[in-house]
């Protein structure tokens, strides 16, 4: 029994498949340390009838921060090119199991597109259940659609806005990151990127609000307990923000799913705060 709006068992999705009554998209993104590749992952093996959501190519080229959010024109194009129109339902999902697809999934309600869900489990649920998969590179033809993207800027929080939350504390802001680098504790991934956190900002690891196994978010009542440690019931609006916009999505999501909706993600999160030496850091 779907219990959701937002996210669909492999279940449920199997008879949409089978039907071609939804877009899937695999929206497979990866660490570079984990030294994989999702592209290639993909057309090794993917739900039938998926399309890749390219995470990377999906985002403002032009930004000197990794995978930034593009301009509406630019993503109903590319949605576009995907076979994806305005009135499709589409479910993403990932090779991990729930790490990236929440990511695809923010930016589809970013861009005012509703009929988005997220496949609880992603792939490894898909293949567990022992249901079909196809591979390579023949595929058909995109439906000629049209996709309308409208921005919808209560879903994105920017540098400006973040500083207005250090300044006044309008908003609680939320670090997806590991405990180590928000203290400032671990060096940076990225070259020029300090270490530390956002002023004020609070950390709630991202694989906190995930089950073991890291497949599925935590009961909503488990997921209740967590935000209730933070206070997020008192704030008046909430930020999410991680290393570079991915994990926050994530937060972003299991806020969504215990009724805190919409949250905003710090699109350029620390990736963009950290290099910016007029952007204060704090440690510890």
């Amino acid at each position: 029994m779907e219990t959701s709006q937002t996210m669909i068992s492999v279940e449920a999705l199997l008879p949409l498949v089978q039907r071609r009554e939804v877009k899937m998209l695999d929206a497979s993104w990866y660490l570079p340390a984990e030294a994989r590749n999702p592209y290639e992952e993909f057309l090794a093996a993917r739900i039938p009838g998926s399309r890749f959501f390219d995470i990377e190519g999906i985002a403002d080229q032009g930004h000197a921060c990794p995978h930034m959010l593009p301009s509406a024109e630019q993503f109903a194009e590319q949605m576009e090119a995907l076979g994806v129109g305005s009135e499709d339902q589409v479910v993403i999902y990932d090779g991990k199991g729930l790490f990236s697809a929440p990511r695809g999934w923010w930016m589809f309600r970013v861009f005012g597109h509703a009929r988005v869900r997220i496949l609880s489990g992603g792939l490894p649920a898909w293949l567990s259940a022992g249901f079909e998969t196809e591979s390579g590179d023949d595929f058909a033809s995109a439906a000629s659609v049209r996709f309308r993207a409208e921005y919808q800027r209560e879903w994105v929080a920017d540098k400006q806005r973040v500083q207005s939350a250090v300044d006044i504390g309008d908003a609680l802001m939320v670090d997806a990151r590991s405990p180590g680098r928000f203290a400032g504790e671990e060096k940076e991934p990225r070259p020029g990127v300090r270490p530390g956190h956002i002023p004020g900002s609070r950390n709630l690891h991202y694989a906190s609000v995930l089950e073991a196994g890291g497949l599925n978010l935590k009961a909503q009542a488990e997921l209740q307990t967590l935000m209730a440690d933070l206070s997020v019931d008192q704030a008046d609006a909430i930020i999410t923000t991680c290393g570079s916009g991915i994990s926050a999505c994530l937060l972003a999501l299991a806020l969504h799913e215990i009724g805190y909706s919409p949250v905003a993600v710090y699109d350029g999160s620390w990736a963009e705060w950290g290099s910016d030496p007029s952007c204060s850091v704090q440690r510890g």
